[in-house]
């Protein structure tokens, strides 16, 4: 058995642990059950926005590649997913889309703006392996909507929904074409928020119907079905509620894979289990996550790096199948961003572009993202404490990987038990460590 820690008050980062020595104590356990497996872990990954492709534009050539290696690497995160904006998001440099006019026929469409900025991150991601990527819109072209702009909500109009369905899959053609396929879709990030940046309503029954009756066959005609479809893509809360109605309508179950969603509003992952049991044969994604710095502004590194352990730890243990961060790369400011919503990132640049600085978050992330390998198995887990947050997993090559946080002030020491064999593990106070073995 050995182990990494990350102790920040200590100045321990992934550092290598072992000689965890023999010891089941019932009063302070643990507990991992093997033979309790849930489900099949797809991976983890970042946002490849346009803001960090510009980010990462300025940097040098060899600090370039030492970012990517620091994110797609197995000797960084190791991240296998990633997620990419159809047509503009609040992270990037304004708003834009690849058709711009009404009277547009679709062999106008212009991907070129994809080409500055995020397909250097692409390819250079490629070198590390296969990075499964989801697309996500934040609004369709302004001629399509009920408000006719990008931001502040509107909706898209009826008589637009075939043609914002070729839209669609025209993005992933030009996609491929340039060496990046689409493996998932999301129909629309966040689609209950009217936002001051890129946004576009729909209801439950909305995303259905567009599902079911354009998005779908789109893409099986095109030779595209099967690149999964997930809804919502937004807040847990009402993850159960949207996904049983978007269900409901006739067709849709045939085409959604899953369900998409972000941590916004708090933890409820009672809600992400209850839509796990609920829909059995669908996958859970958490497709996004940030420290917003309009919330969080006085947050240390330490309770930044704590948010997203626990809430991946929750998410993971709740039935998620994957989990997929916000922006992988950000400057000293939190952006940019068109409408100066910054926010953290567990990585950011230095204010003139000749480094970046890996934050705590970026090693919090890493104890589940670099270890908890494609294919693995969540395992069965029970702790005596609610101090430590734990979760479970057994890789493909018959691992066994246990990711314990503690989030007190304290130390706290324990026993790690299958029930037959325990080692004890001394946990610093706000600390983090994945065991293996």
């Amino acid at each position: 058995m050995k182990g990494f820690l990350t102790d920040y008050n200590n100045g321990a980062f992934w550092e290598e642990k072992d000689g965890f020595r023999e010891e089941i104590d019932a009063m302070r356990t643990v507990r991992i059950f093997k033979d309790k497996k849930y489900q099949t872990i797809k991976g983890f990954g970042g946002a490849l926005t346009q803001a960090s492709g510009y980010n990462y534009s300025l940097l040098p050539d060899a600090v370039k590649e030492d970012f990517i290696r620091c994110i797609f690497s197995e000797e960084g995160l190791n991240y296998n997913l990633g997620r990419v904006h159809i047509n503009s998001c609040d992270f990037a440099l304004g708003n834009y889309a690849y058709l711009e006019n009404a009277d547009d026929p679709i062999e106008k469409f212009d991907i070129s703006i994809d080409e500055k900025y995020i397909f250097p991150m692409l390819n250079a991601a490629s070198k590390y392996g296969e990075v499964e990527y989801l697309a996500t819109p934040w609004s369709p072209p302004a001629f399509m909507k009920t408000n006719s702009e990008m931001n502040h909500g509107g909706q898209l109009k009826k008589e637009y929904y075939g043609q914002w369905a070729e839209y669609i899959v025209r993005f992933i053609e030009e996609y491929e074409k340039r060496g990046t396929r689409i493996r998932m879709l999301t129909v629309q990030n966040e689609p209950a928020a009217v936002q001051t940046w890129d946004s576009c309503i729909y209801s439950a029954t909305e995303e259905g119907e567009f599902v079911a009756g354009y998005l779908g066959p789109a893409l099986e005609k095109a030779g595209l079905g099967d690149i999964k479809i997930f809804v919502w893509d937004h807040n847990k809360e009402a993850l159960y509620d949207r996904a049983k109605e978007t269900l409901d309508v006739p067709g849709a179950d045939r085409y959604v894979s899953g369900f998409a969603f972000h941590w916004y509003t708090g933890d409820h992952f009672d809600v992400v289990a209850i839509t796990a049991e609920s829909f059995p044969g669908k996958e859970l994604i958490f497709t996004e996550g940030c420290v917003e710095y309009s919330r969080f502004a006085d947050s240390n590194e330490v309770r930044k790096a704590e948010m997203y352990a626990h809430d991946m730890i929750g998410n993971l243990n709740a039935g998620a199948h994957g989990i997929i961060d916000w922006n992988i790369l950000l400057d000293a400011k939190g952006g940019p961003n068109h409408v100066g919503n910054f926010c953290a990132a567990p990585v950011m640049t230095n204010e003139d572009y000749t480094a970046f600085e890996k934050r705590l978050s970026y090693y919090y992330i890493g104890h589940m993202s670099k270890f908890i390998k494609k294919g693995a198995k969540r395992l069965g887990t029970s702790r005596f404490t609610e101090g430590i947050d734990v979760a479970a997993f057994e890789n493909p090559d018959g691992d066994v990987v246990c990711v314990l946080m503690n989030k007190t002030e304290n130390a706290i020491g324990f026993s790690l038990t299958d029930g037959v064999q325990g080692r004890h593990i001394d946990l610093p106070a706000h600390s983090i460590m994945t065991v293996i073995g």
